[in-house]
């Protein structure tokens, strides 16, 4: 394993090669201003005790770390917990970024929010804090994945929140950012973009970063406090990578810790049937930033695939590539199939249903608790509840929920 990772970003934003910022000049000064602004409130302790309040008397942090007895008995070796960010307000670890960015838009007296969203949690997770925080809200999502997510497409108008599906391209995720990105580069004087993800031009990958490493961070103090120790390995999904990147930062120092990240392996190994793209991708540029793209013989973003609607991106954060690089953190990638398979098993064997997306992790964590003894502590971050994907899951196994 290597020891060479260093603080990242430096002051241009980049993770060693990977991120920096990639942008039409209209968008430079904005990107200036929202480090300056963001620099400024990390300093400010004022800033971070507010936000302290609202993950805990609005978010119901921290969230819990529960050991998953029958998973850890059906796996046969060692001990599964599960980090339960589905337990949050808004069924998933978004909220966390959302928090932290709109009492940031505040700060910066911007009255009007935009974001992306894929499964649509990111989405709920920002006109959430449009309502709390009395923000214009307007969500760009792609065409498909409304019609796999209903649920949250009708949360997210019943708190004021003006949803656009996007037509164009393969109408998902990266369609999706596309079209907000137009939007920024139009509205930039009074919108702040919340990206949902650890991706984008510097400063988001370190920013949502930092929102999410409450994660991570209160893992670390519930091992202490459960097993007295650190757990022997980390495992998160990752699509653009926010929740993972949130679990692993605080671990990334801790060398007996293993970090496992899972991308969407989809239904094979053909160009646009999965989303693995640090499996392989090449280095590449994507929504103003340097990192890991999946991209077709002629060097143009590919088409990707997964059931999951929130891994079905084509690139991935920054520090991600980073991570991989320097081989701190190992990336695997998991099939429909098997994800499928394991939303089914958590839901029988533990009463929890998990998202689609965190299904992935679950499947790697039962294969490597397989893999070792009973004394070692396997920790999942178990990203989203998987009520937004009920309808997309009955409907793949034959079944049929009338809506």
């Amino acid at each position: 394993m290597s020891n060479t990772i260093q603080p990242v970003p430096d002051q241009h934003g980049r993770f060693g090669p990977y991120g920096g910022r990639y942008v039409p000049e209209t968008l430079m000064h904005a990107l200036r201003q929202l480090s300056e602004h963001y620099d400024a409130a990390r300093a400010d302790p004022e800033f971070q005790k507010r936000l302290d309040y609202y993950l805990r008397h609005y978010v119901g942090r921290p969230s819990q770390l529960y050991f998953a007895e029958r998973l850890t008995k059906y796996a046969g070796g060692a001990r599964i917990f599960l980090k339960r960010e589905d337990l949050n307000h808004t069924g998933a670890h978004k909220i966390n970024n959302c928090l932290g960015q709109a009492l940031l838009c505040k700060r910066m007296g911007k009255p009007r929010i935009i974001a992306e969203t894929g499964a649509g949690q990111h989405g709920v997770a920002t006109a959430t804090a449009a309502a709390l925080f009395g923000f214009q809200c307007q969500v760009y999502m792609g065409e498909e994945d409304v019609r796999r997510q209903k649920l949250n497409v009708f949360k997210m108008r019943a708190m004021g929140t003006e949803v656009v599906s996007v037509t164009s391209g393969s109408r998902t995720l990266r369609d999706a950012i596309n079209e907000a990105m137009r939007d920024w580069m139009a509205s930039v004087e009074n919108t702040h973009y919340i990206i949902g993800s650890v991706v984008g031009p510097h400063p988001f990958p370190m920013m949502v970063r930092d929102f999410q490493s409450v994660i991570g961070n209160e893992t670390k103090q519930q091992c202490h406090e459960q097993i007295g120790r650190l757990p022997d390995v980390v495992i998160a999904c990752v699509g653009g990578g926010s929740n993972s990147a949130g679990m692993f930062y605080p671990f990334v120092g801790d060398h007996d810790v293993e970090l496992i990240g899972v991308e969407a392996g989809g239904k094979g190994d053909k160009e646009g049937d999965h989303a693995a793209t640090l499996s392989q991708g090449k280095p590449g540029v994507l929504h103003g930033s340097m990192s890991y793209v999946l991209q077709d013989k002629d060097g143009q973003t590919a088409n990707v695939h997964s059931v999951s609607a929130g891994l079905d991106y084509p690139g991935v954060g920054p520090e991600h590539s980073y991570w991989k690089d320097s081989k701190r953190v190992t990336y695997t990638h998991v099939s429909d199939a098997d994800a499928l398979q394991a939303f089914s098993l958590c839901s029988k064997l533990e009463g929890i249903l998990p998202a689609l997306e965190t299904s992935h992790a679950i499947v790697e964590a039962v294969r490597m608790a397989a893999k070792r003894s009973h004394e070692d502590v396997v920790v999942v971050c178990f990203s989203g509840r998987g009520d937004k994907d009920c309808f997309e899951v009955a409907r793949l196994m034959g079944e049929e929920i009338e809506e």
